[in-house]
């Protein structure tokens, strides 16, 4: 099992939502978190004082899904999601040793 951690511009949620919802993730966290990576911020002049915003909001979604499935939301979201520009996202790829049900104690992918 895979964990994605998928960090997007909020304006791209619903595409995501649809990758993931075509892809069979049968369960997804979403999070508004701000940060910045390459892109810094940017530069912004109010009554005529510059401000830098450093700080942008973005949209995390975690999910965990089989391995094969991972590969194929990783392709999609690289695909369609991407606008060229930076400050696109990230995807962070990790390793999920096991999971369990608590309802049922069922464990491993039947948990998911």
């Amino acid at each position: 099992m895979k964990k994605l951690e998928i960090i997007i511009k909020p304006e791209k949620l619903e595409e995501l939502k649809e990758i993931l919802e075509a892809s069979k993730a049968n369960g997804i966290m979403i999070s508004n978190i701000m940060g910045y990576g390459n892109q810094k911020g940017y530069k912004q002049m109010y009554r005529g004082t510059e401000y830098v915003v450093n700080l942008l909001p973005k949209v995390k979604v975690e999910t965990v899904v089989a391995e094969d499935v991972a590969e194929q939301i990783i392709d999609r979201v690289v695909k369609e999601i991407t606008t060229g520009n930076i400050g696109d996202g990230k995807i962070f790829l990790y390793e999920v040793q096991d999971a369990v049900r608590i309802r049922t104690g069922e464990r491993g992918e039947e948990a998911l």
